[in-house]
C-alpha cells in the first residue's frame, strides 16, 4: 500500500478507459473512506449516484435534451461506470452553502484518489449541462441539490508511455501573509 503522498503524486486523469469497472461492493468500501473528508458540523452535504449500463444511455438522452440535440450524447458511454457527484445542501446557521459544496467536492476528489490507487482509471467530467433541468431530472435531484459532475471510471489501458503532469511549483502557490517577512 502506498502513502497518501505517493497516491497524490501519482494521480492523473484517464480520458480513455477499458470496459472493466469496480463492483458495487468495491465501490462501497471506497465511498466509506472518501466520506471521511473534513465536514464542518458533520452535515454530510453530498451523495453519489452510481450509473452503469442503460443508466448511461438515459443520461445521454438527458444531455441531448439539455443541449437541444436530436441524438443522445455518447459522452456517458466513454466509461463503464459513472459516479454522479451531488452537493446535497443542508440547512445550517453555521455552515454556508459554499462550504457544503466544498465538502462534496472533497469527497469526489478523495474518491478519485482512492479509485486511482486501487488501479482504476478516473476522469472528473463537468459541463454546463450539469446544472440543466433535464440532467437534474434524470438524476432525481431535489431542490436542495446540485450536480457537480461525474467521475468516469474504468480499467486503466496499457500504455507505451505513462502520462505525466508538470510538477506543481509549490512556492508559487504557498505564500506568507501580506506584510510578513520570511
Amino acid at each position: 500500500m502506498s502513502s497518501a503522498l505517493e497516491a497524490a503524486r501519482a494521480r492523473r486523469s484517464w480520458s480513455k478507459v477499458t470496459d472493466a469497472a469496480p463492483s458495487h461492493e468495491e465501490l462501497l468500501e471506497l465511498v466509506a473512506a472518501a466520506g471521511r473528508v473534513a465536514d464542518h458540523s458533520s452535515l454530510a452535504p453530498w451523495r453519489l449516484i452510481e450509473l452503469r449500463g442503460t443508466d448511461r444511455e438515459k443520461l445521454g438522452r438527458a444531455i441531448a435534451k439539455a443541449e437541444g440535440d436530436k441524438h443522445p450524447s455518447s459522452k456517458p458511454l466513454r466509461a463503464p461506470l459513472l459516479i454522479a457527484v451531488v452537493a446535497s445542501y443542508r440547512k445550517s446557521g453555521k455552515v454556508p452553502r459554499w462550504e457544503q459544496e466544498a465538502v462534496a467536492s472533497g469527497v469526489a476528489h478523495m474518491l478519485s484518489l482512492l479509485l486511482d490507487e486501487a488501479g482504476w482509471g478516473v476522469l472528473w467530467r463537468t459541463g454546463h449541462y450539469t446544472r440543466s433541468k433535464p440532467v437534474a431530472k434524470a438524476h432525481g435531484l431535489k431542490k436542495n441539490e446540485e450536480l457537480l459532475g461525474w467521475l468516469y471510471v474504468g480499467g486503466k489501458p496499457p500504455e507505451k508511455r505513462e502520462g505525466r503532469r508538470r510538477p506543481v511549483d509549490a512556492a508559487r502557490f504557498l505564500t506568507p501573509m501580506p506584510g510578513e517577512k520570511r
